[in-house]
């Protein structure tokens, strides 16, 4: 998989995957966040606040959005930290977790770099956001935000293993 970046006529780049000569994929970037969090910075993304600055093609689309307390939003992991996509991780990069397949994880080493976060919405104005909770550095591409939506959204049914509540209680005990 070749991944490039290709200029278009905003100041944003399209990101296009080229699987096969015949297969190609374009994603265009709607925007970008501003946090000033660089890649190996130590950050508490659930409390940072981060700017999402959309391209000005795109404010229009943001009416109504502010009835939204959380918005999902889905983004480019631009600065992977490997080139090669492992299929089992350690969560957290720890001796002390189970190894765990790929795709029950939440590694940013992904077949497909894309992230995902429900971030508060804290307020719009003009085509920029204010958000807390994203977990994306500085300058990372946004690809898409919706509105997040407590029916479909939530799933109260919803399990997780044990190792991910020890994870989140020991978080916890840190903050």
């Amino acid at each position: 998989m070749c991944i490039a970046e290709c200029s278009n006529s905003d100041t944003l780049r399209d990101i296009v995957v080229k699987q096969q000569p015949d297969r190609v994929l374009t994603l265009r970037p709607i925007g970008h966040v501003e946090n000033g969090v660089q890649k190996g910075e130590q950050a508490i993304w659930e409390e940072l606040e981060s700017r999402i600055v959309l391209d000005s093609q795109w404010a229009e689309g943001l009416q109504g959005l502010e009835e939204f307390s959380h918005l999902v939003v889905i983004f480019w992991l631009d600065r992977p930290s490997e080139t090669e996509v492992p299929l089992q991780v350690h969560p957290e990069a720890r001796e002390d977790m189970p190894l765990v397949g790929l795709f029950a994880s939440r590694t940013p080493l992904r077949p497909n770099p894309l992230g995902v976060t429900t971030a508060e919405l804290l307020r719009v104005q003009g085509n920029e956001l204010t958000v807390r909770g994203l977990d994306a550095f500085d300058g990372t591409p946004v690809l898409d935000i919706k509105p997040y939506l407590i029916r479909g959204d939530l799933k109260p049914e919803a399990s997780v293993p044990g190792w991910l509540r020890q994870l989140w209680e020991e978080h916890d005990t840190e903050e």
